[in-house]
């Protein structure tokens, strides 16, 4: 893909196509890695790990899950037992 050089205040910047920052986990702010390698510009996330579902849920057994943790009594608007099914039915 090729794109232009354009100025953005006193420096130079490329736009990075939406497909390509999706691919790489790239959004606005992600810290990146610049370096001149064999007379290229190469760009790289700087330590921002990209994981996949599969990844994230490697070594997960479904027997894995810790214990529920009492909160204590609702102290909020909460919705509890019969009234959270019947706010889920008028979705």
């Amino acid at each position: 893909m090729q794109t232009k050089v354009q100025k953005w205040g006193n420096s130079l910047a490329i736009r990075i196509p939406h497909a390509m920052a999706v691919e790489l986990g790239l959004t606005r702010e992600t810290p990146v890695e610049l370096a001149v390698e064999d007379g290229r510009l190469v760009a790289s996330p700087d330590g921002v790990p990209v994981y996949s579902l599969a990844e994230l849920l490697k070594g997960y057994a479904p027997g894995d899950r810790d214990e529920e943790t009492d909160w204590g009594p609702a102290v909020g608007l909460e919705l509890e037992g019969e009234e959270w099914e019947d706010d889920l039915g008028a979705r």
